[in-house]
């Protein structure tokens, strides 16, 4: 039995001494509560690991929107002019940086950094911010498109395709789109 069905038994407990397991319990749940923030749903994410091929932010490709939220949480804004379902997860309404995702029958076939959020990083150490050199010298020769405004260098593996944006010499962003999906967004 969990915390909670012991602390359901105190709080229904029928005997004269209930009213003070009653106090207890109810101390150690607002404690429980204050540890946990009180809420068990995500929050958009300040910082995340780009697994390539596998997850960005602990996001993974054919999630559910409702995986996604359980990660992330429900704040989040709907593009209006896109193509696909696209949610955008910041931290702070209006500032775009964050980490956003795309949907496709109700599944996530892109998962993509916004803007360049300072603390990302590759699970290989990769930072956000870094000169575009360290990609080849981590990943070594990446095939490269040029989209409007930035490149976006190509990492594929089998299930997904792993790319870095990158403005102005300097790593931007990352993305992990499925395999065929075009890397310009």
């Amino acid at each position: 039995m969990g915390i909670a069905g012991r602390l359901g038994d105190v709080l229904h407990a029928g005997s004269p001494a209930s009213t003070s397991r009653r106090s207890f319990a109810a101390i150690v749940a607002a404690i429980l509560i204050g540890l946990t923030g009180g809420d068990a749903r995500g929050s958009p994410p300040d910082a995340g690991v780009l697994v390539p091929g596998t997850s960005l932010g602990g996001v993974r490709l054919g999630w559910t929107l409702a995986h996604v939220e359980a990660l992330w949480g429900r704040a989040y804004g709907r593009c209006r002019s896109c193509r696909r379902e696209t949610l955008y997860f910041n931290r702070y309404a209006f500032r775009p940086e964050g980490a956003g995702v795309e949907l496709d029958r109700g599944r996530v076939t892109a998962v993509f950094t916004l803007w360049a959020p300072a603390a990302w990083r590759t699970a290989e150490g990769l930072r956000i911010g870094e000169p575009s050199t360290r990609v080849e010298a981590t990943y070594g020769p990446t095939p490269r498109a040029r989209c409007s405004g930035y490149r976006a260098l190509t990492i594929d593996a089998a299930a997904a395709q792993t790319v870095v944006y990158v403005v102005g010499g300097e790593v931007w962003g990352f993305g992990l789109l499925r395999r065929g999906a075009p890397v310009c967004r």
